[in-house]
């Protein structure tokens, strides 16, 4: 890492602060990778990993950005803070938030896809935020790129959610984050990243702030560090706040309380770096204060916290308990529902879009989240340290109108489809209450429809949809809104095989078995009364005995031979589990196993 030092610390009007917002895949990570790359922070050969913004090992293995990550580049004595932030909406929290700390943002939409369902819902929260917007057509390089229609589709997404009155005042730019350049015409050279740098600086209002005002700080994110604990990172609104100085908390209904800051941080390229002061402006973090929340405003002063953004509230649900299947504790090092809520309520610390409410049952927590990959990716990090746990079928959230009239979450769903496959995509959306809005052909042939569901219809269709589409569809969703209750929606999972007996399965119960359905379950391995073991192609459930072993005869034959014609086990994922599951089930997780049984189970119930 080269040694830098900005010119800029006490100067808002040299100071940019811009987040980078759009759907996922739209390339915004690989894009900063290129500012980065092309603004001298690393010598020319040192060795940098692609998307090495997505640190988190999940991120790096789903391809997708889930926490908001910050650093600074210098232009042109411009100190130029970015903030990279998620393009799944299920990670809409995380948007919303940094949008407080930031004063312009780059929108960034695909020149193939064009605008998607999380392009409008974080434009749509940049612009309420007074936020200037720089329009950015990606991946220009691709062979089947359309950037003039998608400029025109941009331009009437700005039109739609309400921002007609300036759209022609923003700056339109064109470029591919993969081959690092950007021009502000079609024709022009490209050669570098720099004319996107100069879009910023001459686009995006410098912060507003006097220096001479008390200093005041918004914490928008949190983050930990085992040496110095929590830290709370957000931008400072006026004056400045020197290191090691006591300050105020201030909270909404609150009296002030008085603190220190222990350690005060501002960013230098993509490190956080120890600095003597933190100006109006600028984006900082600070640490040693005990309770530190996101929401909090900190001031030299008492007075009046800063306002905050609120934040969109959770649409899906689903129930958290220790593991207690007869596998418990096999694999895990924490399994008690202390350790569980423990662990839930340091989540909400940091996950401002996520609830963990008590239950009937002492042991059980109901966790509330924007969507099954908002709390997949919780479930998926806590088997990852070593958590043991138990969690039930998502459901979406109902609520009531001033009326008393049940509303339940909508969905807006784009899918993406060769021309065939409408039918049988339609019919499969109809049963799920799902009404289309509108049809459009693409410039591949392909048929793009838009339709608003309910989110629990969707629950558990994006495996269905794949399937029926041989993996040709494309399907994108955002949350709409809450709307009057759209009716009952039928069960529509098949049967499932549930073992009765435990032991070890057998090659031999596996063969006769696959002739009644598909089987999640391979020879010897260990089996409990209750696991689903396989799936049946009828809706009833039936009892079968995976365990059971052969006689013994005099006749001879090969057991290997029999191994070969075996089908292979259906193997699922996490994400497949969840959208699998049935009500009367449960998910049990653990570090090293995935597996579904039932709440309760009866062995005279036998198929």
């Amino acid at each position: 890492m080269c040694s830098m030092h900005f010119k800029t610390e006490y100067d808002p009007s040299m100071i940019r602060n811009v987040a980078i917002i759009a759907h996922v895949d739209h390339g915004k990570t690989t894009l900063v990778d290129a500012m980065i790359r092309q603004s001298g922070l690393f010598r020319e050969n040192q060795h940098i990993d692609t998307c090495f913004m997505d640190s988190n090992a999940i991120e790096r293995e789903r391809g997708i950005t889930i926490l908001a990550k910050n650093l600074s580049l210098e232009f042109l004595d411009y100190k130029i803070n970015i903030v990279d932030t998620p393009g799944h909406v299920d990670f809409g929290g995380e948007v919303e938030r940094v949008l407080q700390m930031v004063n312009g943002c780059i929108l960034v939409v695909d020149s193939f896809e064009g605008p998607m369902p999380q392009t409008r819902f974080v434009l749509k929260k940049a612009l309420a935020a007074g936020l200037k917007p720089i329009i950015l057509v990606n991946k220009i390089d691709r062979p089947d790129a359309r950037p003039t229609q998608v400029v025109d589709e941009v331009i009437d997404l700005f039109i739609e959610v309400g921002g007609e009155d300036e759209v022609l005042d923003y700056p339109i730019l064109f470029a591919s984050g993969r081959e690092g350049y950007a021009c502000r015409k079609l024709e022009d050279s490209r050669t570098s990243i720099r004319p996107l740098l100069e879009a910023i600086i001459e686009h995006v209002p410098h912060p507003l702030g006097s220096l001479s005002e008390p200093g005041k700080m918004l914490i928008t994110s949190l983050d930990y560090n085992d040496y110095v604990g929590r830290i709370g990172l957000g931008r400072v609104f006026t004056g400045t706040f020197p290191n090691k100085s006591d300050i105020f908390r201030l909270r909404q209904g609150e009296s002030p309380v008085k603190c220190k800051i222990q350690q005060l941080f501002t960013f230098q390229g993509v490190r956080r770096v120890e600095s003597h002061s933190a100006g109006a402006g600028d984006i900082a973090a600070i640490c040693g204060i005990e309770g530190i929340s996101i929401g909090d405003t900190y001031s030299t002063a008492e007075g009046e916290p800063l306002p905050v953004i609120p934040i969109d509230q959770p649409v899906i649900s689903m129930m958290f308990s220790p593991n207690m299947s007869p596998f418990s504790g096999r694999d895990g090092k924490y399994l008690t529902s202390r350790q569980i809520h423990s662990r839930l309520l340091k989540e909400l610390e940091t996950n401002v879009a996520m609830r963990v409410e008590p239950t009937d049952s002492p042991e059980t927590f109901l966790v509330s989240g924007r969507g099954e990959l908002h709390l997949g990716i919780l479930i998926e990090t806590m088997r990852r340290e070593k958590f043991e746990l138990q969690v039930s079928k998502p459901q979406a959230i109902f609520r009531e109108d001033e009326n008393g009239k049940k509303l339940e979450p909508i969905e807006e769903l784009m899918i993406d489809v060769p021309e065939n496959y409408m039918g049988p995509v339609m019919e499969a959306l109809g049963p799920r209450r799902a009404l289309l809005e509108t049809t459009r052909k693409l410039l591949d042939g392909s048929l793009r429809m838009v339709f608003s569901a309910p989110a629990r219809g969707l629950l558990g269709f994006r495996s269905a949809f794949l399937t029926l589409t041989n993996g040709y569809g494309i399907m994108n969703q955002a949350f709409r809104g809450f709307e009057p209750y759209r009716g009952d929606i039928a069960e529509r999972r098949n049967g499932v095989m549930v073992a009765m007996e435990a032991g070890l399965s057998t090659g031999y119960a596996i063969k006769n078995l696959g002739e009644r359905g598909t089987l999640f379950y391979g020879p010897m391995e260990e089996i409990y009364g209750g696991l689903v073991v396989g799936e049946r192609p009828i809706a009833e459930d039936m009892y079968v005995n995976i365990v059971r072993a052969k006689h013994l005869t005099n006749h001879r034959s090969s057991t290997s031979e029999e191994l070969e014609r075996l089908a292979a086990p259906r193997r699922m994922t996490l994400d497949e589990t969840l959208e699998y599951v049935a009500d009367d089930e449960w998910i049990e997780v653990t570090p090293k196993a995935i597996r579904i049984r039932k709440r309760t189970y009866d062995y005279k119930r036998r198929g």
